[in-house]
């Protein structure tokens, strides 16, 4: 059982950018101040989430070039994964590579099987500063180390090559 308030329950829901923003190109900065500017990103995160009916998101993708991203997934057991970190570093993959389909809030209208490891690990912070360790699997690794890849201002479709690469580029561009 949750106790507290739901996540974003206070915050506001941000657009969301899009592919061709340079916003998403940007290496983002570390956090350096664990106050209520960092707790308010934290609630508009999961807001922006939430409506848009994602399951993770980093503070670039509504602008915010700080090293935050929120989280509320599933791994392949089907158990909720539900947080958030400040200052991520991917400290550990490992597992079989596994090719699974991704899609991006930021490029909708794409899907495609990206290369994965099957486990991986998180250490960072939480928004009041105290240190946190998430270890994923399944479809929770692909979360973590896809969240990763935004703050360093990477998208999936680069992790592709050749026709995949470019079907998924062409049904970024035909989306609304």
């Amino acid at each position: 059982m949750h106790r507290g308030a739901i996540p974003g329950s206070s915050g506001s829901v941000h657009p969301l950018r899009l592919s061709a923003d340079p916003a998403l190109r940007t290496r983002c900065a570390e956090a350096v101040s664990f106050d209520a500017e960092l707790a308010r990103l934290v609630e508009d995160l999961f807001a922006s989430m939430y409506a848009a009916r994602g399951v993770g998101l980093a503070a670039n993708q509504i602008g915010v070039p700080v090293r935050v991203f929120v989280y509320d997934c599933p791994d392949d057991e089907d158990r909720r994964h539900l947080g958030h970190v400040v200052n991520p570093r991917l400290v550990e993959t490992g597992g079989v590579i596994v090719r699974g389909p991704e899609s991006c809030l930021s490029l909708p209208g794409a899907e495609a099987a990206v290369e994965r490891h099957d486990r991986a690990v998180v250490a960072g912070y939480d928004r009041t500063g105290a240190p946190v360790r998430i270890e994923g699997t399944g479809f929770f690794a692909r979360c973590l180390q896809h969240e990763c890849d935004h703050l360093d201002g990477a998208v999936y479709t680069d992790r592709l090559t050749g026709l995949r690469r470019r079907r998924a580029l062409r049904a970024v561009r035909r989306a609304p």
